[in-house]
């Protein structure tokens, strides 16, 4: 699949190759890993491996150079989990993760599926600030938690139409 707005491209492939060892460098930055609950240095065969292994992975590109990385993992029945990152901490809090969080829902909800989750880390301040502005509300569903301390948001499909008709416009599928 792969969905355009403006100058980002969401594509969704397993071919990593070409990405992995930034998408490593990324995963292993100061800043991110604790965001992102990394508690391992990543070697990009590791993001090789991590790509191979879940449902719907997802690359970032503006204007052709990779941006960030997600995935929709862990379908279950007609729901999922999304989870992205945006590599350069200096690219961070600029919208990107919105839009490509917006774009990967596009993606879910024309899959058929009614509902996606999110397991935040608690410190994780800018992800929740995203799925905020997106429409999710935090719930009491631990089966949805990656860690037993994380928060879990989650939207259903009607809701992100609502909230997010506009932008959900200018995606090219």
């Amino acid at each position: 699949m792969k969905l355009v707005w403006d100058d980002l491209v969401a594509l969704e492939t397993r071919d990593v190759g070409p990405y992995a060892q930034v998408l490593a460098d990324a995963y292993n930055h100061p800043k991110n890993a604790p965001l992102l609950g990394n508690t391992e240095t990543m070697t990009a065969a590791d993001v090789v491996e991590h790509f191979a292994e879940i449902a719907h992975p997802f690359v970032l590109l503006r204007d052709g150079a990779l941006a960030g990385d997600g995935d929709l993992r862990n379908v279950r029945g007609d729901a999922c989990e999304l989870a992205f990152l945006i590599c350069d901490p200096a690219a961070q809090g600029k919208g990107l993760g919105t839009r490509f969080a917006t774009m990967m829902m596009v993606a879910a909800f024309e899959r058929g599926l009614e509902r996606v989750y999110a397991s935040l880390v608690p410190a994780n301040t800018a992800s929740r600030r995203v799925f905020d502005k997106l429409g999710y509300v935090v719930v009491d569903d631990p089966a949805w938690a990656d860690e037993p301390d994380d928060l879990v948001m989650a939207i259903d499909r009607a809701t992100f139409a609502r909230v997010n008709a506009a932008a959900i416009q200018a995606i090219v599928r």
